[in-house]
Parts: C-alpha cells; sequence; structure tokens
C-alpha cells in the first residue's frame, strides 16, 4: 500500500512545490491538502494519512497545536514539521508536541525523501542544520531552558494565537465558540502566567515562541 500523505501549508505556492516533490516519491500519494491548522485535524480524521508534512505558521490554529492534537487523538499518524526557523526552542517545541520529524524548509528534494522515508519506518529525523544543536541539548550539555508555553492550557495558547494575529475579543469569542467575557478572562490569564501586560510584547511572545509567524 502506498504512503498516505497529508500536506498542511496556508501559503498555496509552497504547498503546490511540496505536492509536486511528494508526488515524485514512490509508493506515495497525497491523499489532501490543508491551508490551517484547524483543517488539518478536520482532515486528518476525515482521511486517515499515515504521515503529515506541518508547517508551523498558520492561521486559525499553528502547526505545533495541530501537532499536538493529531499526536493525541491519532496516536500512530505520524508529523514532519516542516519549517523555516532553525533555532531550538522551535525543534523542541515541535518534538515536544509529538512531531517525529523537523526539515528546513531550504532542504533539497533529497533530503524531504530521506525525512519521509526514515519517520515512515519509525524513525526520528532532524535536518542537519537543526540536529546538533537540539542533541547537545538533550544529551545535557546544557540544560533546556523553562519552556514559557507551557504555563498556558491548549485554549489559552489558541486566544494567545488570535491575539498575536490582530484579531478582535469578539472574532476570538466567535471562531472558538466562547463567550466574550470567556475569552477577556482568557487574555486576562495569560498576561499574569506570562507577566507580559502589554499587546507589543504578547505578539513579540508568540513570535518568539512559533505561535504565529514573523
Amino acid at each position: 500500500m502506498p504512503l498516505r500523505v497529508l500536506i498542511a501549508e496556508d501559503h498555496a505556492l509552497v504547498r503546490a512545490g511540496i505536492r509536486a516533490l511528494v508526488e515524485g516519491l514512490p509508493d506515495v500519494v497525497v491523499v489532501a491538502e490543508a491551508a490551517s491548522g484547524r483543517e488539518a485535524i478536520e482532515l486528518a480524521a476525515r482521511e486517515h494519512p499515515d504521515l503529515v508534512l506541518m508547517d508551523v505558521s498558520m492561521p486559525d490554529l499553528n502547526g505545533l497545536e495541530a501537532t499536538r492534537h493529531l499526536t493525541k487523538a491519532h496516536p500512530r499518524m505520524r508529523t514532519i514539521v516542516i519549517s523555516v526557523h532553525t533555532d531550538e526552542s522551535y525543534v523542541r517545541h515541535a518534538l515536544e508536541a509529538g512531531a517525529a520529524g523537523y526539515v528546513i524548509k531550504d532542504a533539497g528534494p533529497a533530503e524531504l525523501e530521506l525525512a519521509i522515508r526514515a519517520v515512515a519506518r519509525g524513525d526520528t529525523y532532524l535536518s542537519p542544520a537543526v540536529a546538533k544543536a537540539v542533541t547537545e541539548g538533550y544529551v545535557g550539555r546544557r540544560p533546556p531552558p523553562d519552556d514559557p508555553l507551557k504555563r498556558l492550557t491548549p485554549r489559552q495558547r489558541e486566544v494567545l494565537q488570535r491575539v498575536a494575529e490582530g484579531k478582535s475579543t469578539k472574532e476570538i469569542a466567535q471562531a472558538l465558540g466562547l463567550s466574550v467575557k470567556t475569552v477577556e478572562a482568557h487574555r486576562a490569564q495569560i498576561m499574569d502566567r506570562l507577566d507580559i501586560h502589554d499587546l507589543a510584547g504578547l505578539v513579540r511572545f508568540a513570535v518568539r515562541t512559533g505561535l504565529v509567524g514573523k
């Protein structure tokens, strides 16, 4: 049976390029494409892919939160995060969310195939550009820094992403099926837990931790 792949990427041209590369591989078929993390979750539940190629910075729900959801809901489904970021913190967040691979977007077609084959057989794959830094952090040469995202609940991370994207409280409430008062309460708790008390600070934090793109 061919390996069934779902591509989650919000830029149509990039998504088309990834699809062209994947469909050029033997015994691999693209079963669906998603333009947001939320859509990726919905399509994964419907199409049951073996592997998801997941962008990090996407609207509605970012790739890390979508990966975290898929890992919990579909334990046998494997995810490779595809990102422009080479910072150790981004890779660490992806692995902690349950990703089995992390590939830099400027990687060549051969590396993408290598990653897909490795993850499909149950291994973990990291692009060479990030593997050394991550390995050093995990083997104890330097302890991983405290992850402030862990101070927030999944719902609070969703609210924070939308706040950083410039959505109004009413828009966030409608998107998440919450009341305006509940969203306001989440926002106050986010500021309190992160000790960040202005919008600009929340936006900088969201970009630094990968919740939204630069």
